[in-house]
């Protein structure tokens, strides 16, 4: 079970987990253990995955999800096949925390009168230096 928070907890049935020759150090360990994981999973038909979530899912992520619906994640980051199965659920449990909650709605705020004058006075005396700089004129 993938427990995400308190709203989100995903089955490992939901998952397929395939394994793969991986590149990287190692030494000829590595040309005979398949311990690169491939992740799979189905968000479009994902039971337990809440509605909302699922579409803050699709909105953010929509580049990493096939047209199949279904999210592809790697790992070969270590030498063994556990470490990156773990590894793997790791990176889907971050990308899921950060679509769990609903963004915050910005409240449309008016500037400060201040900030109004400071932003003009900075403006003045932003024009004056650049005035000081020309060269007087003539007045004929």
């Amino acid at each position: 079970m993938l427990r995400v928070n308190k709203r989100i907890a995903i089955p490992r049935q939901e998952f397929s987990f395939a394994f793969a020759r991986s590149s990287g150090p190692g030494g000829q360990h590595v040309n005979k253990v398949n311990t690169k994981v491939t992740l799979r999973w189905h968000v479009a038909g994902s039971r337990h995955l809440p509605d909302d979530v699922r579409d803050r899912f699709f909105k953010r992520y929509h580049g990493r999800i096939a047209q199949t619906g279904e999210l592809v994640i790697y790992s070969q980051r270590f030498r063994d096949q556990r470490r990156n199965i773990d590894d793997c659920l790791a990176k889907l449990r971050v990308m899921l925390e950060a679509v769990a909650e609903p963004p915050k709605v910005r409240k449309p705020t008016r500037p400060t009168r201040s900030s109004n004058e400071r932003r003009l006075q900075a403006k003045l005396n932003r024009s004056n230096r650049k005035q000081s700089r020309r060269p007087p004129k003539h007045d004929e």
